[in-house]
């Protein structure tokens, strides 16, 4: 905030600059959601086959709330 003798003025950055910065941090957060959900599928591939059925459909859970957050980042 800048003070002049007549009025009080905000400074901010342009509406472009700051819709490139959160943009920038979407597609950062989904790269990260991407390799984490990569990284569970490899941890449990053949892991909880034969383990009891909740077990593998919490795997499965979230697996698809990582991808539909994902998706919903776009």
């Amino acid at each position: 905030m800048v003070r002049t003798a007549w009025r009080t003025t905000e400074r901010t950055a342009p509406d472009e600059m700051i819709q490139a910065t959160d943009t920038a941090k979407q597609q950062g957060l989904q790269k990260d959601l991407r390799a984490l959900a990569a990284n569970i599928r490899a941890d449990a591939e053949g892991r909880y086959d034969s383990a009891e059925p909740g077990r593998r459909a919490g795997v499965e859970w979230t697996l698809l709330w990582i991808e539909n957050t994902t998706a919903q980042l776009t």
